[in-house]
């Protein structure tokens, strides 16, 4: 039987060079390739090009087997299969973009003209349901000349990872999702992920678009989670005595729903779910059916922003000044892509307040986009002389406060811990400590 030792990865960003590093660690020689020189540079000195844990060790560790090139054809003729991460970005209307995917078809078609082998082709860039077998097969076979399923095949492969333990969600997934265009195809994959993986994940082989469905209505069943705690979480923050990890806590021990991601705090952002979320809205939309729960889940999370400003506002003095804890939507990650603590800092400059930042990771990307804020280096720093003080994001730095680790200048500020990290009695003498969430 034909196996996957050589995979080739396009695109070397986010996803795509951890891809290069776990391959390599599992023991497949790699080739990666991307039209951004940096990255490619970046990955043949063994370094890394975006910030993710253990992505740098790991490109370092295992450079003999990594090579990276400008070359996307050559790239794809010495390898047994390749897999597409390039963007598919959202449009105005919440569809994705295949241009960058149908991009770099051209000389992956290139390669699989000139192949005698059977070539497996895996796309694991989020696409709308039905754009695998309208938009991407149809091409490779035209410019190639080729038949999907007899000459070559085609899988669609979405990872369902998080940034910031992207190498860790890599090795060790959920499950495997796989959607074939035939069932040879779906047995090379699945072999190769047998090898691959650390920890023996069910693998879940099935029709292309049925693939396609299955990723977004993932996303979207997370979202829903999320702002549903949140809902939970505006409800305990007002009733007398409420506490929303009380309640969650317990609402999630029913195996009908479980623990994860059911924990209040601040609404969800980054590059994957808000815009999932919407665009499963827009295919219900094409297709004339409403789907209320992938828009009541946007409108709540939007709506959590414009709720936590009005609890920081109600407790600043006139002229009074805000700092923010946090600006990576997420811990152990620069990005802040759709993050709600921009969203938050925007509304409250908007309002006329003075907001100072800090983030260990995502300052520099938030002066690219919000540049009526102060930013500053260090906690310290940052919450020196204000009024009120928001943690927003659970960086290990902030988790692990220590009330000296606060220089407020004799002042005693209120300190909104959005996701209830902070011992209130161990900072009483420090701040006015408020628990998001709790009444």
């Amino acid at each position: 039987m034909d196996m996957i030792n050589k995979v080739s990865v396009i695109g070397l960003g986010k996803l795509g060079s951890p891809i290069v590093a776990t391959l390599a660690e599992r023991g497949f020689a790699t080739h990666g390739a991307d039209i951004n020189e940096h990255y490619v540079t970046c990955i043949n000195n063994g370094e890394a090009p975006v910030e993710e844990p253990l992505l740098n060790e790991m490109l370092k560790k295992n450079k003999e087997l990594i090579q990276a090139s400008l070359d996307v054809e050559n790239a794809v003729y010495t390898t047994d299969a390749t897999m597409i991460i390039v963007p598919t970005p959202s449009e105005e209307n919440g569809e994705f973009s295949t241009a960058f995917v149908k991009e770099a078809l051209k000389p992956i078609a290139k390669a699989i003209a000139k192949k005698d082998n059977f070539h497996v082709i895996v796309l694991t860039s989020t696409v709308l349901p039905g754009a695998s077998e309208s938009e991407i097969i149809p091409v490779l076979e035209q410019l190639s000349g080729k038949k999907c399923g007899v000459d070559f095949g085609y899988c669609y492969n979405p990872e369902f990872i998080a940034l910031g333990s992207v190498v860790k969600n890599l090795l060790n997934p959920d499950f495997i999702l796989i959607g074939e265009s035939d069932q040879k195809s779906g047995e090379l994959l699945e072999e190769f992920y047998k090898r691959y993986c650390e920890n023996n994940p069910p693998i879940k082989r099935m029709k292309i678009v049925n693939a396609e469905i299955t990723k977004i209505s993932i996303n979207t069943f997370v979202t829903t989670k999320i702002s549903f705690a949140n809902a939970i979480t505006q409800l305990c923050d007002v009733i007398p005595g409420g506490n929303v990890d009380e309640v969650t806590s317990a609402v999630g021990l029913d195996s009908r729903i479980g623990l994860k991601y059911l924990k209040g705090g601040v609404g969800y952002g980054g590059p994957c779910f808000p815009r999932d979320n919407r665009a499963l809205a827009r295919v219900y939309d094409n297709f004339d059916l409403e789907h209320s729960i992938a828009k009541a889940t946007d409108q709540i999370n939007q709506k959590h922003a414009e709720f936590l400003v009005s609890k920081i506002t109600k407790l600043i003095p006139e002229g009074g000044n805000v700092a923010i804890l946090g600006l990576s939507y997420k811990p152990n990650t620069p990005v802040i892509e759709e993050s709600q603590n921009i969203i938050v800092a925007k509304k409250l400059v908007e309002k006329g307040y003075s907001v100072t930042a800090y983030d260990p990771l995502g300052v520099e990307n938030a002066k690219h986009i919000l540049n009526d804020i102060n930013y500053t280096y260090s906690v310290h720093e940052c919450v020196k002389d204000k009024d009120v003080i928001c943690l927003m994001t659970l960086w290990e730095e902030f988790t692990n406060l220590e009330p000296e680790d606060l220089s407020t200048d004799g002042k005693k500020p209120y300190l909104i811990d959005c996701w209830r990290v902070l011992d209130k009695d161990k900072f009483s003498n420090k701040v006015n400590l408020i628990q998001l969430g709790v009444n």
